[in-house]
């Protein structure tokens, strides 16, 4: 069993940079596999950027790429994700998700999921 807790959200202007933090319970943070996912009004959850457990690998959805970066500290329990040059279109409700894994491997489905915080909102102003 595993708790999330989000924060690090906020209201950034167009071309700003926040930094999404997800705390997690439990001292088996390092068998996880970790993700970030986000929902904007009227549209369904997407998948963000994900990491396993070793944080030796990484995926991010095509429209992050080279924008966002997403990292994890074990000793810290805690994944972060660093969003730099923001866009109006990155405006939603953010998501952290995690799942004990046995291989260091990513997943960028919501399936692959079993354990969800409660989101934290970034708005990104024009």
């Amino acid at each position: 069993q595993v708790q999330l807790v989000e924060s690090g959200g906020g209201l950034v202007q167009a071309g700003g940079s926040l930094r999404l933090s997800c705390a997690a319970s439990g001292r088996t943070f390092s068998s996880y596999r970790m993700g970030w996912f986000r929902q904007a009004p009227g549209k369904e959850r997407e998948f963000v950027a994900a990491i396993s457990w070793s944080g030796g690998n990484t995926y991010y959805v095509d429209s992050v790429k080279g924008r966002f970066t997403i990292s994890r500290d074990n000793a810290k329990n805690t994944v972060y994700l660093q969003m730099n040059s923001l866009k109006p279109e990155d405006t939603a409700v953010y998501y952290c998700a995690a799942h004990r894994s046995y291989s260091d491997t990513v997943s960028p489905y919501a399936n692959g999921y079993g354990y969800w915080g409660q989101g934290t909102q970034v708005t990104v102003s024009s």
